[in-house]
């Protein structure tokens, strides 16, 4: 059986019952008092998620020789102290080895996040790119916290000093709680008002206990799917892969072809001879949800397949992302998702599925 790796509030988590399954080398919780039930805590008060298998590593050196604001597609330069980005490891052929936050710490320091199943891959190559600087990986003695929902800034407020309010979006602070640091981020995966806590793992386990004492209900990764999902977030390994560039899952927007980076030649090839295919979102017109790697058909013609799909409980209908062949594809016409078990209808939608 494979040896996994398992968060500092693992113990804590089984003594309420959660249900526990594999997840990118980690044992993590993916629900426990139900999806749907988590879903609603999320979307309507306030959720607990740990998120302490994401990988972060801190660079220290200088932005502008180091080589390091030409290692992803972020332009660091560009990004204030207490700001931080979204954006993407490339490889060569503009296809996406991770997708990741960079934080601005200060003039020489950054802290990088990303997903858990790359953390080895991104800490090679990242450190291939540089010409000087210190990278180090510093996953295993962070922690981290997702505190979200439309209650998180009310219940949070009163273990900080800093007023939350002033908390932009993908803004952070770098502060205290219960004695110990805490770089508390405006961020988070559920299109909720929410915030992300980097902690040590001894003070991981004081915030859950406190937080959960304060009525705050545990989520796992099944909620988090179905609502980052109804946000058209991207999961990489589903949405997003080393085939799978930028543009092709539609997110054009977080990249910028005007400035020099590894993988930027390709994406402007790319870009200049047209999209061969295209990452949809889609609607079934049921409550069935389709499934990963689902066939999708129009005209009984295989035109893709779905990269990923869930049960929208806001919507009480099946929701997900397909990636499709361009020129083979009507927007206007309904298709099928197909597996060996039959078919589920569905059209073409808009992203976000919810508005927030």
């Amino acid at each position: 059986m494979e040896n996994l790796l398992r968060t500092p509030l693992y113990e804590k988590q089984l003594e309420i019952k959660c249900k526990m399954v594999p997840f990118a080398g980690w044992e993590m919780p993916i629900q426990f008092d139900g999806i749907l039930a988590e879903h609603g805590y999320c979307r309507n008060d306030v959720a607990l998620f740990d998120t302490s298998h994401m990988g972060e590593f801190f660079f220290k050196g200088d932005i502008k020789t180091s080589g390091i604001n030409e290692a992803t597609s972020i332009n660091i330069e560009a990004l204030n102290i207490g700001k931080c980005k979204y954006g993407f490891l490339l490889n060569e052929e503009g296809g996406v080895i991770d997708d990741l936050i960079i934080y601005r710490l200060s003039s020489d320091e950054l802290m990088i996040v990303v997903n858990a199943s790359r953390a080895a891959l991104d800490f090679k190559t990242i450190t291939s790119r540089l010409k000087t600087g210190i990278l180090d990986d510093r996953s295993k003695e962070t922690a981290k916290l997702d505190v979200q929902g439309p209650n998180s800034k009310q219940i949070l407020q009163k273990y900080f000093d800093t007023n939350l309010d002033d908390l932009g979006f993908f803004s952070f602070v770098q502060t205290t709680i219960f004695g110990k640091n805490c770089l508390l981020s405006r961020t988070g995966y559920t299109g909720e008002l929410g915030f992300e806590l980097y902690i040590d793992g001894e003070t991981s386990v004081q915030i859950w206990n406190t937080l959960i004492n304060d009525g705050v209900k545990p989520a796992g990764l099944g909620a988090r799917d179905a609502l980052r999902l109804e946000m058209g977030y991207s999961l990489y390994g589903n949405d997003l892969t080393e085939e799978i560039t930028p543009l092709e899952a539609n997110l054009g927007m977080f990249v910028n072809l005007k400035r020099d980076y590894a993988g930027k030649a390709a994406l402007e090839k790319q870009k200049e001879e047209g999209l061969k295919r295209l990452l949809i979102p889609f609607k079934t017109t049921s409550r069935r949800s389709a499934r990963k790697d689902f066939e999708v058909y129009q005209d009984d013609k295989k035109i893709g397949f779905v990269t990923s799909a869930a049960f929208s409980p806001t919507l009480n209908v099946g929701i997900g992302l397909a990636m499709i062949d361009v020129d083979s594809f009507d927007g206007e016409k309904s298709f099928e998702l197909r597996d060996a078990r039959g078919a589920i209808e569905a059209n073409k939608a808009s992203l976000p599925f919810i508005k927030k």
